[in-house]
């Protein structure tokens, strides 16, 4: 189970920080659907991450994360 919370959390990390990286680079933009799942993903993934290892804020900072990225995919399937 340890080695899976660990695969979790690294996947977490490459979907937010790539993401990232290729939105400062001009390969993605913000507001795109893959940049906003990339997000959403990487935050749950990073969540459960920090749940198991008891990193409340870290855990927080990321919750948040999630909501953010579900709002604005809500915002965009309004449009």
């Amino acid at each position: 189970m340890e080695l899976f919370i660990e695969i979790i959390g690294w996947i977490g990390a490459v979907l937010i920080v790539g993401a990232y990286f290729l939105n400062i680079n001009g390969k993605l933009q913000s507001g795109s659907p893959l940049y906003i799942i990339s997000n959403l993903l990487g935050g749950v993934f990073f969540t459960f991450n920090t749940l198991m290892h008891q990193a409340y804020p870290s855990m927080i900072v990321n919750i948040i994360w999630v909501f953010i990225a579900i709002a604005a995919l809500l915002k965009k399937k309004k449009t």
